[in-house]
């Protein structure tokens, strides 16, 4: 793509083409362009809240455009971890919320419950991902997850997560900082949630981006 350093950004749940982090993401890499380089391409697809669905539009992306980097953001990271043959940017991996979405297929089973969580957890206006919590949908979530798992497991490729300390989701055990490095080992903590805020784009995430792509172009 033009000799620049190709990014694939997997947004998190309810996110899309104009979520936050990754059109601020665009911004502060565009201002470390130098005559130099890196030069950057972010590519950003609003993908299928099914996951089976979701893995092949992926696929698909990351054949057309044939990303350097890729980028996973909360649930989003289970999905980034299934794309092999790059390094790995992981913020706010949501590595242990296969039992929550378990007990929310049963619970959709009953009246009423899929109109509530598609109320409660409906997504900003805007180009994003359109949830909706059926069962039979929420059930494929746990091939998924270990899917997930057995290809970055057996991958080779590099991996590294960025964890805010503040992150509500600890508490429930949907982010899981010590699983992850059992698995993978390198991580960061920061003082923040886990919707990582711009300082931390800026002081963290960019520079780490910056640092693989040289690694790349080496």
């Amino acid at each position: 793509m033009d000799g620049r350093i190709v990014i694939l950004y997997i947004h998190g749940m309810g996110g899309g083409e104009d979520s936050r982090i990754p059109s601020v993401l665009r911004r502060y890499l565009a201002e470390s362009e130098t005559d130099a380089g890196p030069f950057f391409s972010l590519v950003v697809r609003t993908y299928s809240f099914d996951p089976e669905e979701a893995a092949v539009q992926i696929a698909s992306w990351t054949a057309e455009y044939s990303p350097d980097i890729v980028i996973g953001e909360s649930l989003g990271a289970l999905h980034a971890m299934r794309v092999k043959g790059m390094p790995h940017i992981l913020i706010s991996p949501s590595l242990g919320a296969a039992p929550h979405f378990r007990i929310l297929s049963v619970l959709t089973l009953m009246p009423g419950v899929t109109a509530l969580c598609d109320r409660v957890w409906r997504p900003k206006p805007g180009n994003r991902q359109r949830l909706h919590f059926t069962p039979s949908v929420l059930r494929k979530y746990a091939a998924h997850f270990r899917k997930a798992f057995e290809d970055a497991a057996g991958s080779g490729d590099s991996f590294f997560a960025f964890f805010g300390s503040r992150d509500h989701y600890r508490r429930s055990g949907v982010v899981r900082i010590g699983r992850y490095r059992k698995i993978f080992g390198d991580t960061y903590i920061y003082d923040g949630t886990h919707f990582m805020e711009e300082e931390y784009l800026r002081t963290l995430l960019v520079p780490k981006i910056i640092a693989l792509a040289s690694e790349i172009r080496r």
